[in-house]
């Protein structure tokens, strides 16, 4: 019922910075639990990058992107956002939004999320 639309993907040079955008359309992502980040680059399993819950904004962050990446959401604009910083060419891969209408502890498992958009790819060029 809620179809997220993952904007902001391009080329980007090592070191930069690129800032992703989520929108949501059918129903708002408010009434889900939690909004996250995945990537996958080629040849790659999914992982998992970022999610922030609706409640009260308490992010969360892989190891491999922690000080770098910023999860952030926008009731009024039903969107959420990934702020990517200091972008290495281990981060190249298409990125995916995500909802989880309940709750799961398992909030790095993509078997946790109901809704997925189509992807953006990121390109880090070294």
């Amino acid at each position: 019922q809620v179809q997220p639309v993952e904007s902001g993907g391009g080329l980007v040079q090592a070191g930069g910075s690129l800032r992703l955008s989520c929108a949501a359309t059918g129903r708002t992502f408010s009434n889900n639990y939690a909004m996250a980040w995945f990537r996958q680059a080629p040849g790659s399993e999914r992982e998992f990058v970022a999610v922030i819950t609706w409640i009260d904004g308490s992010a969360y962050y892989a190891d491999s992107v922690k000080g770098r990446f910023t999860v952030s959401r926008d009731n009024a604009k039903n969107t959420v956002y990934l702020q990517m910083n200091s972008l290495r060419p281990e981060d190249t891969a298409v990125y995916y939004c995500a909802g989880a209408r309940l709750y799961s502890p398992s909030y790095s498992l993509g078997a946790a999320y109901d809704y997925w958009g189509q992807g953006t790819q990121v390109t880090v060029s070294s």
